[in-house]
């Protein structure tokens, strides 16, 4: 049996275990739900995923995706 494991990486270093991989640049939630530009407001917590690292062991993978949060001035462009 073959386990793989979903990690989002917060700014701070916390972790939170998701249901997938996440696409490499996307936009999500504090919940790791993907979002679709255009965003109703740039006065959201909205992260981005800058980096994609998986790390194989016997019988397990691990994918941690490390995020960096957007200001609202970045989010406009998004809106």
């Amino acid at each position: 049996m073959f386990i793989s494991e979903y990690f989002m990486v917060f700014p701070e270093g916390d972790l939170q275990e998701i249901q997938g991989r996440l696409p490499f640049n996307a936009l999500v939630d504090i919940n790791g739900n993907v979002l679709s530009p255009p965003l109703p407001t740039n006065k959201m917590i909205v992260y981005k995923v800058s980096r994609v690292k998986t790390e194989e062991k016997k019988g397990s993978s691990e994918t941690y995706h490390f995020l960096d949060l957007l200001s609202a001035e970045e989010l406009l462009e998004y809106t």
